[in-house]
């Protein structure tokens, strides 16, 4: 698959909103790819479809990418010896090479209005055909199209496909693809507002930027034959393409959408997933090195990487194997690293207190969002209905009682020291039941049953506030 040539990879994604999560797997193994060839990666912006351009998601698509600890030797920002890397930005040069493709008898000026296209798009739904353009403009004299011109008659410009013709290319996942020439629709190269379709200049610019990769969503796959015409009818060699299978919702069915959770790949990382999990995680959505080794950092990828483990089954984005992969890796991050990610997520929590939470806390979270909820009882009174301190599993437990536990571990708290012995003692001294006191013990503190190991968390809480849940839970059983 990796010939003599210098290996050069794009991504190329458009400033329509944020960057998605499956752009940034397909982004990884072009990366990869580049890196493990000492090639170089690309950044390029499709910015064609100006309909649905949104402003400034320029800058956060380039912000995303680096928050997740990846760059690229040529881009917007930074330059390169192929540039310009916006499209808009190189209108001039896709109007050289459309020249070229109608002079050579491979493209032609379409006048057809919408109106017509519309409604022939009807008809053909009616005959039960295939909708596609039916080549009215290509019939055309050269006068009618000079006269056209002259009149300043909206057009766009199509590619001639050739009619019942087999075109055969080599995915570098999917092997031999074939597809006939007369499933195929004489695709607009230039829209009526003279800037290009994504067909057109992605095949221009992976030319003159001389991509060797192409690694692209599996639904470009139709649009493979027509890339490939243009290459042919330009005369260049076309780039080794790789569809790479969608991402699966996590149910298994459908591709991944937002009813199932985050899709920005900024989302995962608010979230508190951390980006070499989340690289981590991506990199086995659709490739693994044939072992059951399942934890790599970026290098090891690389090193590893290699096409012909890509898979043709569409995996699922499975989130309970991503909060597993990013709980290791936070459990591997040391106390001084967690202290920084703590106090992100947890800004209003003192050094101090985060201290504490650390070795408390580092084995149960799967993401660091996890700390904002398990820790919520720190910062503020909770809410909650006084029976949940009376229930324990399928029995209702005595108010007295639950009054007279709360009152005396009221009173015992007068310090911290050797807490888990000394109310272990205190529970043997009253002949309670461990887990019934354990149980109003947490809900007084939290205002739950669930929660974080609450003896080790109280230091963080302080003796006064302690004592003033109790007491606030000792009122609820008493007013």
């Amino acid at each position: 698959m990796i010939d003599n040539k210098t290996v050069r990879t794009r991504i190329a994604p458009s400033p329509t909103g944020e960057l998605h999560i499956g752009t940034l797997r397909t982004l990884l193994y072009d990366y990869a790819l580049a890196r493990k060839y000492n090639g170089q990666f690309i950044f390029r912006l499709e910015d064609t479809d100006q309909k649905r351009y949104v402003t400034g998601s320029e800058k956060r698509l380039l912000k995303t990418i680096n928050a997740y600890g990846l760059n690229w030797d040529e881009g917007p920002d930074i330059g390169g010896p192929f540039g310009p890397y916006v499209q808009t930005e190189r209108l001039e040069i896709y109007n050289k090479y459309i020249k070229e493709l109608i002079d050579k008898g491979f493209a032609y000026y379409c006048f057809c209005s919408q109106e017509r296209l519309d409604n022939l798009r009807v008809t053909q739904k009616a005959s039960q055909k295939i909708p596609r353009y039916d080549q009215h403009c290509l019939k055309l004299s050269k006068d009618e199209i000079q006269k056209n011109l002259d009149n300043k008659v909206s057009y766009t410009i199509r590619l001639i496909v050739p009619k019942n013709e087999t075109i055969i290319f080599e995915d570098a996942i999917r092997g031999k693809i074939k597809f006939n020439t007369n499933e195929i629709d004489d695709q607009v190269l230039i829209k009526s507002n003279g800037i290009p379709t994504y067909h057109f200049a992605a095949v221009v610019d992976d030319h003159l930027m001389k991509i060797t990769h192409v690694f692209r969503g599996e639904e470009w796959l139709t649009s493979t034959p027509k890339h490939l015409l243009l290459y042919r009818y330009f005369g260049w060699e076309a780039p080794i393409f790789a569809h790479l299978t969608v991402l699966l919702n996590p149910d298994g069915k459908g591709k991944m959408s937002k009813r199932s959770g985050s899709t920005h790949a900024k989302t995962f990382l608010e979230e508190g997933y951390l980006p070499e999990a989340m690289l981590n995680f991506l990199m086995l959505l659709g490739w693994n090195p044939g072992t059951e080794k399942e934890f790599f950092t970026l290098e090891e990828f690389i090193k590893e990487f290699d096409i012909s483990h890509l898979h043709k089954k569409s995996p699922i984005f499975d989130r309970k194997k991503l909060d597993y992969i990013n709980g290791y890796y936070l459990r591997q991050k040391n106390d001084e690293e967690l202290s920084v990610l703590f106090k992100k997520f947890l800004p209003q929590a003192s050094d101090d207190q985060i201290k504490i939470l650390i070795p408390v806390l580092k084995e149960r979270i799967v993401k660091l969002s996890d700390l904002p909820i398990q820790t919520k009882f720190l910062f503020e009174n909770i809410e909650y209905e006084k029976s949940l301190l009376l229930e324990y599993k399928d029995k209702i437990l005595d108010s007295k009682l639950v009054i007279d536990m709360l009152r005396k571990t009221k009173e015992f708290f007068n310090d911290f020291s050797n807490l888990q012995e000394r109310l272990t003692n205190l529970i043997k001294e009253n002949n309670w039941n461990i887990g019934e006191y354990f149980m109003v013990f947490r809900v007084a503190i939290c205002g739950s049953k669930f929660t974080p190991p609450i003896v080790d968390c109280l230091p963080a809480l302080g003796q006064e506030k302690t004592l003033k849940k109790l007491e606030i839970a000792i009122s609820k059983l008493t007013n």
